[in-house]
């Protein structure tokens, strides 16, 4: 394991550092993790980020986000009773940590150390029927009480049971905007019991409103926190099948409930059972699968992925960096192309091939998608 990968307490200036690191313009949290494994700390990467963004062909210099403003936010934080959870902190979610696309930095409020206690995720339908409220609340409780932090999204329908049922064993909602907008408003009552006795998370600035491309964001983190995932219902389209999706990429166990053909919500968890999912009925179903999950080692994501020792190094590089960004470049579309695939169509090593991925994200030429791919903006 490298130094990046592993949990260590934090310097506050180092975090400050972090959270200045992801709120910069392009960069991402697969790039954030990139930056760290190449240049050892945030500050290094601030300090380094103008010119990588200069190779990759932006025009205008690339700014980092400014130190007061990040410090205004912490302090906004402070003042509703929040903290941060820093990627690499020790308060950090071991789990979460080992996914490909980890948040740098969580916004919480409420009881931080449920994070380190085993976790498992309930989701479903918004539109739920009775049958589906009652199943995720008695499943929540039941699962709660053999020692199971119980997440979910505090979504109306489904979510709002499980967190209902979770509360008194430990209960963890993860928001697609900030943690200081309740949405929807109706769970605002849920919303205080739960910083009051569970745990609240975002990734995104205090009072951002959620928006439609923010919640397969805050799926992922539901996912990512649990050893695995259950979904109750859910229709053929539905965001649960998303989060229950980003699960399997994820290697989480998932499970769902059957139901009636007849019944569009059913629809989903049908369809994941076809797929493998372990069918559920009751908690018994899901606890036989979790016992033998307890000592299972998370794999943590490649951390080493650059060659490079350092700045001084990487400065020396640039001479054979240009040659091979364009043949990078004549590689890429506006189509997603694995990474994987680049490496071997162009027969680059992947350090040289990460080098120039990253200074193109960081001029804002390149997205990532899901799947270690990347394409045109």
């Amino acid at each position: 394991m490298s130094d990046t990968a592993q949990k260590k307490a934090l310097h506050q200036d180092e975090k400050i550092a972090r959270l200045r690191l992801i709120r910069t313009e392009n960069v991402g949290p697969v790039t954030f993790r990139h930056l760290l494994s190449r240049y050892k700390t945030a500050e290094n990467a601030l300090n380094i980020l103008p010119e990588l963004a200069r190779r990759g062909g932006r025009k205008k210099p690339l700014i980092a986000a400014r130190k007061a403003d990040i410090l205004n936010e912490i302090n906004q934080l402070d003042e509703m009773g929040g903290s941060l959870v820093v990627y690499g902190d020790q308060c950090y979610p071991d789990a979460l940590m080992a996914t490909e696309d980890a948040p740098p930095v969580l916004m919480a409020i409420g009881h931080t150390h449920l994070l380190e206690r085993n976790n498992f995720a309930i989701v479903g339908a918004r539109n739920c029927s009775a049958v589906g409220t009652r199943l995720a609340t008695s499943l929540a409780r039941d699962i709660g009480r053999n020692g199971y932090v119980i997440s979910s999204g505090m979504a109306r329908g489904i979510d709002t049971a499980v967190h209902q049922g979770a509360l008194e064993n430990g209960t963890i909602a993860v928001l697609a905007g900030g943690i200081d907008v309740i949405y929807p408003r109706e769970n605002d009552r849920l919303y205080q019991e739960i910083v009051n006795r569970g745990l609240v998370l975002s990734e995104m600035p205090l009072g951002t409103q959620p928006q439609a491309r923010h919640f397969p964001r805050r799926n992922r983190i539901i996912s990512g926190l649990a050893l695995g995932l259950l979904v109750v219902e859910a229709t053929h389209k539905s965001g649960s099948l998303i989060t229950a999706r980003l699960a399997l990429e994820q290697g989480r166990e998932v499970f769902a409930v059957p139901g009636s053909p007849l019944d569009p919500r059913a629809r989903g968890p049908n369809e994941l059972i076809r797929q493998g999912a372990v069918l559920v009925e009751n908690a018994e179903d899901i606890l036989d699968v979790l016992r033998h999950m307890d000592r299972k080692i998370i794999a943590e994501p490649q951390y080493n992925l650059f060659d490079s020792p350092g700045v001084a190094a990487d400065m020396d590089q640039e001479q054979d960096l240009a040659a091979i960004r364009g043949v990078i470049r004549d590689k890429l579309s506006h189509t997603p192309t694995p990474i994987d695939d680049l490496i071997r169509m162009t027969e680059f090593s992947p350090a040289e091939v990460q080098s120039v991925l990253l200074e193109l994200e960081l001029a804002g030429e390149i997205h990532r998608y899901p799947g270690n791919r990347v394409a045109f903006s």
